[in-house]
């Protein structure tokens, strides 16, 4: 199982937090009693939803505790559960359900995308982000060291759940969903050289990666990772980096009657 820090995932918290800006501004809803975050990790997001919706029953989820503890540290007014997006079968229905850089790591989107559309209220929205970046050098970097020897043994195949496109998530919700926007944007995210973007991704893509090695090893893997990175991701002349990031978007609510 892999392990989540929120320490870590905070250290870009003004770079993680706008792409849901972003989400929960496009959602069309102005009357919500009822609002979840799946996956809410340090409740950067659960903040960006509660403060759309001040009014509204807005709580969290996530499968680390350790992402939690800073959630209600950060939002102790709010309700956070320790539960898995996988199985999540709440008996209530919500107006609003966001799910912000979380449902990459939860296999079968042809089921769930589905199944979360069925738990929201007439009117509800589904808003969900995810990265859209495995084809990037800083994901293929990360299984090119992955496969290289001492660290193969080690990490075996792990792999990414599967990715898909626009449109094959337009349409598997198409049939479902009276409303159905889908859209990709890229940012560009300055950060302070090529150590930064180790470190921005030590704390998600590297973590199943680093969880299968000792601390020997995770060095090692770290200082091989670095040296790519370095080539991929070449300097400014003031030293800054640009992190291209692609994410996907969606927004979905039920078929009325």
């Amino acid at each position: 199982m892999t392990s989540w820090s929120a320490k870590q995932y905070s250290a870009f918290e003004n770079e993680r937090t706008r792409p849901v800006r972003d989400l929960v501004a496009a959602l069309p809803n102005q009357d919500v009693k009822r609002a979840v975050d799946l996956g809410c990790g340090p409740g950067n997001s659960t903040e960006v939803l509660a403060s759309r919706y001040p009014d509204a029953e807005v709580s969290g989820m996530d499968s680390s505790e350790d992402m939690l503890q800073s959630a209600r540290k950060r939002l102790p007014g709010l309700q956070f559960d320790l539960a898995d997006i996988a199985t999540w079968n709440p008996p209530k229905t919500y107006d609003v359900i966001l799910a912000n850089a979380a449902l990459q790591w939860v296999p079968d989107h042809a089921t769930l995308y589905p199944r979360l559309v069925g738990k929201l209220a007439p009117g509800g929205s589904l808003a969900v982000q995810t990265p859209d970046n495995l084809e990037e050098p800083a994901h293929r970097l990360a299984r090119q060291v992955a496969g290289e020897a001492p660290w193969a043994a080690a990490i075996g195949d792990f792999k990414h759940p599967p990715r898909h496109s626009a449109s094959w998530y337009y349409e598997l919700l198409k049939p479902h969903c009276g409303l159905l926007d889908v859209w990709r944007t890229t940012y560009h995210h300055p950060l302070a050289g090529a150590a930064a973007v180790v470190e921005w991704f030590k704390g998600t893509a590297l973590r199943p990666y680093l969880d299968r090695l000792d601390a020997a090893g995770q060095a090692s893997f770290l200082a091989r990772y670095q040296s790519l990175i370095e080539e991929a991701y070449p300097a400014l002349a003031d030293g800054t980096v640009l992190l291209p990031f692609p994410r996907l978007f969606i927004v979905a609510g039920p078929k009325q009657g």
